[in-house]
């Protein structure tokens, strides 16, 4: 099976918790779900991890759920999931990824009208809907049942849940929502929730609070949205809004003087709450969105800080709070000084418009105005990077040629101007056989080449990680970009033994990079956090192809955030001359 096929399985095992006993299966349901999550989003193959037996390593996978993945790799089935799953049309997992439903609602449908085929159940609820039977059930009604057909039109039509947003995305979406909501008067303070304010790569919702003492003018402001294309929902203190690209945006109101509880609780994520909720109970203190209960007396916080202040810890930042060890650290007030946009100096990964005839895409914007943007960030340096010259239009000579034409026009640049420094460098492909796209005297040319794999992402782990090795064993390969190759929402990364990788980086003072661009955010969170864990030094790069991409940099930093980085983990916070000590440097 493959890590969505088992991301799916546990997923659906979750539903089933939900939809048998929701109260009794509580941590079970979030246990499943954490997972699902954990290993839809892996960048290696779950049944490599399993020969490897290395499942151990799996980030938010607990031993009991590992050892049902054992079992399913060994026999093919796991008795207890098939206890789960027992009783449950597989008709209902279909509907699972329709806008609007949740495990027991699209459950007590399909028992009702003995919908049990999983490929017709979408057209046989439609028609049942159309005839008019669902609005009859109790607990329904007529705007339960357009509620049905509209959501089954939109995702007839692509629009819903089953396409996670990537985090640029989402972020500009909740951004421009949350400007909005700021011009009115009554809006205190306004901000994302869920994965978006965790910054997860790729976002399912879009939800903001809001805080306010006069909740039913900031919703009357809210549903007055110029961009929505219709208001699903208006309550006193709830509303939802349908907006262009068929996203879903859910408003929450809360008094100022409880705003802080609500934003913790709905932040998440699940697996955080839960260690909290029990980390509290020891204490005799029971939380809520409301606030801090104990001996049912409520108290009420105004900010995150307060609430997490009363509980004897710091604030912990929303990025880490997936239950991997930041409770404990807060308690011990020994949590990381995450790095900050503000900490970096530079951008080495950079496509100018210089005509170098690549084997890739070329960028769109000039040295000069590429060179200007960059100052305008505060950077000390930059690093032009563009595709190597392709190969199959050129010999080795010509090649020669272009790369030390550009280094003058380079070379110009430093003698120009005296607030930035320019780094001579290229992004060299790593061939099938490991081998760097170049030859030697025309890498010689550079300060430095960051090497990436652009073709053949089918290789096995053994493969891929001998080739990337291999490419970056040259003396001028100093940074692995984009290191998993992962597009997100298009493929998969490629698999890659990263204890081989990282013992690799360190001992030959070489960086893996974390790529800023909107698709990629690669490296993924977990395997940062694991970097991080065994000292091997990352570059945030924007991988910019035009001028507007040099601002993605906030966006990889972000990333960072989410597996622990500190500024010391991130080389491009350096200054200029400690960063070119460490580009030029050998082993």
């Amino acid at each position: 099976m493959s890590n969505q096929e088992i991301s799916k399985l546990l997923r659906n095992v979750a539903a089933s918790f939900t939809i048998k006993n929701e109260k009794k299966f509580r941590f079970q349901i979030i246990a499943y779900q954490k997972a699902s999550d954990s290993i839809g989003n892996l960048t290696s193959e779950l049944k490599d991890l399993y020969k490897e037996e290395k499942l151990e390593l799996l980030p938010g996978v607990g031993v009991s759920i590992r050892d049902h993945l054992i079992e399913l790799f060994k026999t093919g089935k796991v008795k207890h999931f098939e206890w789960a799953l027992k009783d449950i049309p597989k008709s209902v997992f279909v509907l699972l990824d329709i806008p609007g439903f949740g495990p027991k609602k699209a459950y007590r449908l399909v028992k009702e009208f003995g919908i049990n085929d999983p490929e017709k159940v979408i057209s046989s609820l439609e028609k049942i809907a159309k005839r008019g039977e669902i609005a009859s059930l109790p607990g329904f009604g007529e705007k339960s049942q357009s509620d049905i057909l509209r959501s089954i039109n939109e995702f007839k039509k692509g629009v819903g849940k089953t396409t996670r947003m990537t985090l640029p995305y989402a972020q500009e979406i909740a951004e421009k929502i949350v400007n909005y909501l700021k011009k009115s008067k009554h809006v205190v303070l306004a901000e994302s929730l869920g994965s978006l304010r965790r910054r997860m790569a790729t976002v399912g919702d879009i939800d903001i609070a809001v805080a306010s003492a006069k909740p039913k003018e900031v919703i009357n402001h809210f549903v007055a949205y110029s961009y929505k294309d219709r208001v699903i929902e208006k309550g006193e203190v709830t509303a939802s809004l349908l907006v262009s690209g068929g996203r879903q945006i859910d408003l929450m109101v809360q008094p100022p003087e409880s705003f802080g509880s609500l934003l913790q609780h709905f932040t998440g994520s699940k697996a955080h709450n839960v260690a909290l909720r029990e980390f509290a109970l020891k204490k005799g203190l029971s939380l809520s969105e409301y606030g801090i209960k104990k001996k049912n007396k409520l108290q009420k916080f105004e900010t995150e800080e307060k609430f997490y202040a009363a509980l004897g810890l710091d604030w912990i930042p929303p990025e880490l709070r997936e239950n991997t060890g930041e409770i404990e650290k807060a308690l011990e007030h020994n949590l990381p000084k995450l790095v900050a946009l503000s900490d970096i100096k530079g951008d080495l990964h950079i496509h100018s418009s210089y005509p170098i005839e690549p084997s890739h895409d070329l960028g769109k914007a000039s040295f000069e105005e590429m060179l200007r943007k960059a100052i305008s960030l505060g950077y000390e340096y930059i690093g032009f990077s563009e595709h190597n010259p392709s190969m199959s239009k050129h010999d080795s000579n010509e090649i020669f040629e272009i790369i030390a034409k550009r280094n003058k026009e380079i070379e110009q640049l430093n003698k120009s101007n005296k607030s930035i420094r320019v780094l001579k460098l290229l992004e060299t492909d790593i061939t099938p056989n490991g081998k760097l796209a170049i030859s030697n005297e025309c890498l010689d040319l550079l300060d430095a080449t960051i090497v990436s794999i652009h073709s053949g992402f089918g290789m096995d782990k053994k493969s891929m990680t001998k080739r990337v090795l291999t490419g970056l064993s040259h003396k001028k390969a100093k940074i692995l970009a984009h290191p998993t190759g992962r597009m997100l929402n298009e493929r998969p990364g490629f698999d890659l033994d990263w204890e081989e990788i990282f013992d690799f980086c360190k001992k030959h003072n070489k960086a893996l990079e974390i790529n800023s661009w909107p698709s990629r955010l690669d490296l993924p969170g977990s395997i940062i956090k694991m970097a991080v864990e065994n000292k091997v030094k990352m570059i945030i790069n924007t991988d910019s192809h035009a001028l507007w991409q040099m601002n993605l940099m906030k966006y990889g930093v972000e990333i960072a955030r989410r597996g622990w980085a500190t500024k010391n983990d991130i080389l491009n916070t350096l200054g200029y001359n400690d960063f070119v000590k460490w580009l030029k440097g050998g082993e």
